[in-house]
């Protein structure tokens, strides 16, 4: 499969089909955007913009809508050339999920088909869905891989696993799908979230020197943010054989919380030296824990991440000294489930418009 597009405008709209990203102003997408462009792909962000667009760059070969995408009608005309879709959009977290299910549903799961029929009706060639390794649920399994049964806990992770189902009906050979589970991500992001389990121990450990671990037996596999954006960078350049219909684990290292806690301290305490870091352990009903493995894309697609851990924790320390999080133990913007439940009734307008 061709590339999506190549750079080129006119009158600052990229002549070539682009790549379309649901949820681009995101976390994951603040990150994956500016490297699309770097490609040379013209991009289109869709989002609701919940978190604002201060993390969206500015470029010639970007074209940024507001839009839900519950909202067929508009996605249908916003998708209307693109060449390829990776579906970011969500309500990202098992908090922020619980806020309102029903509510959470409509735009997790109920739109999910309508989008990729819309899709595919469009002409779309590739359609890649962001789904989460939270999908395994608990496993004892020395290494869950993609063939391990789907055993989710919770309604967020449950709907991403029938997503995936949905998707695949929809695989033909002019609609290419991929599905990608990945780990917890971690690391700096111009939209940046403290609700995930590194960001979370860094945050604590640079602001309050002090880390509450909640359980810490449970294991974590992690994803440092700028080996997520790549790989879609590779999915979108590989030729439809080698991942049509695939479904692709993408960790890097899989550690206890308790583990996770140390090395966080230990990076924090080298690069933002100040009091020592105490660790303290409380009781969680937080029973996620599995080992995820990741050689089916290492040895069909040839990806391997290359950022660990420490990387994402010293990119954050570096972002903390630039100051880049000012009032990052109090500013509701970091953390998703403080923001979607200020804008509920926002989300149930959208809705119904």
């Amino acid at each position: 499969m061709a590339a999506a597009a190549s750079t080129g405008t006119d009158g600052g709209a990229p002549r070539l089909s682009p790549v379309l990203v649901t949820g681009g102003a995101g976390y994951v997408g603040c990150v994956l955007v500016p490297k699309l462009l770097e490609a040379g792909y013209a991009v289109v962000v869709y989002d609701l913009m919940l978190f604002g667009a201060e993390g969206v760059p500015v470029h010639p070969n970007l074209r940024v809508v507001r839009g839900d995408i519950r909202d067929t009608e508009r996605f249908a005309a916003a998708v209307a050339g693109a060449h390829s879709v990776i579906h970011l959009a969500c309500i990202s977290n098992d908090p922020s999920y619980e806020l309102d299910p029903a509510l959470s549903k409509t735009i997790n799961y109920d739109c999910f088909e309508p989008l990729v029929a819309a899709c595919k009706a469009a002409g779309v060639r590739r359609f890649m869905y962001a789904s989460s390794s939270s999908v395994y649920g608990v496993s004892d399994a020395p290494e869950v891989t993609e063939d391990c049964p789907l055993r989710p806990l919770t309604d967020y992770s449950r709907y991403k696993g029938l997503c995936e189902q949905v998707l695949l009906r929809y695989q033909s050979p002019t609609f290419t799908t991929v599905i990608l589970r990945p780990a917890t991500v971690c690391g700096y992001s111009p939209r940046m979230r403290f609700d995930l389990t590194v960001n979370i121990l860094t945050n604590h450990a640079v602001t309050r020197r002090l880390i509450t671990v909640f359980g810490g037996a449970q294991q974590r596999a992690s994803l440092h943010i700028e080996d997520m954006a790549e790989v879609y960078l590779r999915c979108l350049a590989l030729p439809d054989t080698l991942v049509a219909g695939g479904i692709f684990n993408v960790g890097r290292e899989n550690h206890p919380v308790a583990r996770l806690a140390e090395l966080v301290r230990a990076i924090v305490e080298r690069e933002m030296p100040g009091e020592p870091i105490g660790i303290r352990t409380s009781p969680t009903d937080d029973l996620r824990s599995y080992h995820i493995c990741s050689r089916r894309i290492a040895e069909r697609l040839g990806y391997a991440p290359t950022r660990s851990v420490q990387d994402a924790v010293s990119d954050l320390c570096a972002a903390f000294r630039a100051g880049k999080l000012p009032n990052s133990l109090t500013d509701e913007r970091y953390v998703n489930v403080k923001t979607v439940q200020a804008m509920t009734p926002r989300l149930l307008l959208e809705a119904v418009r």
